[in-house]
């Protein structure tokens, strides 16, 4: 089971020379995961994988990705700055950003980034915001319900995101005409699914509707971006993706419409987050209340401004208790934190063991939109990252934010 890759030593060791609550990452895991993927995509001369920034917007971890070749993909002002200022250049960075300003469009210009145009009038922001690219990259919406088998697996239909097919046509040839000489393609249909057969699906999609594309503009397709999606097991009895899997069933879609993959006619590009990160890392907090009304309350040194999936989305996080993973789990109950919001709960009615105050809590698989998510509702503050290092020891990769921060931006 991923959620219990590291020993309750690592949590104690980390929480003794570190204040709770922050977020702890393995940077073995993430590594091992980075490699497992490029694996999987080997027989694609040219894959590149570019980290979701929105994940884990950290330089250290950054900087990880970097040394396992990787690119970034970012989507605001502040990811192209954090990817820069990482070292990242050139087509090393994906922006794919949406409704965002056109001074955006020349930040990412300037860095030579590859521009994944979300909409059809993006086209004229382009052109007078950095101007249009040798290769330019489209954002695909089929609209509708995306099917894989019997189930619905998303509603792009819904979606704010992507181009039509009838205006991809248009909008390829007019960017042909305006001086691009070759393009990319891009969707993202479902969210956080371990289905292996997602990623081979989409990639027929976006395979059979590039050669058609081609046709129609008379540019060559350059790349397909499968965009993210492959997703992460949070219950522990969930099944992993299985990326070698996936990356086979990718070629036998690419042979069946382009051929030979080792021609590397068209490139395969990603751009995962959760599946690179999310289940290497977890929230670590002491339990310092028990309140006993209607329910069974335990309250932690964290709250929703450290992880604020579980109020926000209802989502499962697993939960253990350092030193007891083999006792029975025979008490019921509600995990909280302390902000003034009922919803600010990291688990109800959850089967755990008996907990006694100063017990270490450890908050599985948020390595991925956990810290990147947090605010400061009510004047919480966000905790710090730990990384635990392939060498075996810990170094702080972001501080603990203080009062004096909380004020900063005041006038």
């Amino acid at each position: 089971m991923p959620n219990f890759s590291l020993p309750d030593d690592v949590f104690i060791r980390a929480a003794e020379q570190f204040p709770t609550p922050f977020h702890l990452y393995d940077e073995a895991g993430i590594r091992k995961t980075a490699r497992a993927l490029n694996a999987a995509f080997s027989w694609a001369p040219g894959f590149k994988e570019y980290f979701a920034v929105k994940a884990l917007p950290n330089p250290r971890i950054l900087n990880i990705f970097k040394e396992e070749g990787c690119g970034v993909d970012c989507s605001s002002e502040c990811e192209l700055l954090l990817a820069e200022k990482s070292g990242f250049s050139g087509d090393d960075i994906m922006f794919s950003a949406n409704a965002m300003p056109p001074c955006e469009y020349d930040h990412a210009s300037a860095l030579g980034a590859i521009i994944n145009l979300d909409d059809f009038s993006d086209v004229d922001i382009l052109a007078a915001h950095g101007g249009i690219p040798e290769t330019v990259c489209v954002r695909y919406n089929p609209g509708g319900e995306f099917h894989l088998g019997n189930a619905i697996m998303g509603s792009p239909g819904d979606s704010k995101y992507g181009w039509t097919k009838a205006q991809l046509a248009e909008g390829l040839t007019r960017l042909h005409a305006m001086g691009a000489k070759g393009f990319g393609l891009h969707a993202f249909l479902a969210s956080n699914t371990t289905d292996n057969s997602y990623y081979p699906k989409l990639a027929g999609i976006l395979f059979d509707l590039g050669a058609e594309m081609e046709k129609v503009c008379g540019m060559p397709l350059r790349f397909i971006n499968l965009s993210g999606g492959v997703g992460i097991p949070y219950r522990p009895e969930g099944q992993p993706a299985d990326i070698q899997a996936i990356g086979q069933g990718v070629k036998e879609e690419y042979i069946r419409v382009f051929g030979d993959p080792a021609q590397g006619r068209v490139k395969i590009k990603t751009e995962l987050g959760r599946f690179m990160t999310g289940p290497h890392g977890w929230l670590v907090t002491h339990v310092t209340h028990e309140k006993k009304i209607y329910k069974d309350y335990l309250g932690v040194d964290a709250c929703a401004s450290n992880l604020m999936r579980p109020a926000m989305y209802g989502a499962y996080h697993h939960i253990h208790i350092c030193g007891k993973r083999d006792e029975p789990v025979d008490h019921l109950y509600d995990v909280t934190g302390c902000l003034c919001e009922n919803n600010d709960k990291f688990a109800i009615d959850r089967m755990l063991p008996k907990i006694e105050i100063g017990d270490l809590m450890v908050i599985h698989d948020t390595g991925a939109h956990g810290y990147a998510m947090g605010y400061q509702y009510n004047g919480r503050l966000r905790s710090a990252e730990i990384l635990y290092t392939k060498d075996g020891d810990f170094r702080m990769i972001r501080r603990a934010e203080t009062p004096e921060d909380y004020f900063a931006t005041l006038l």
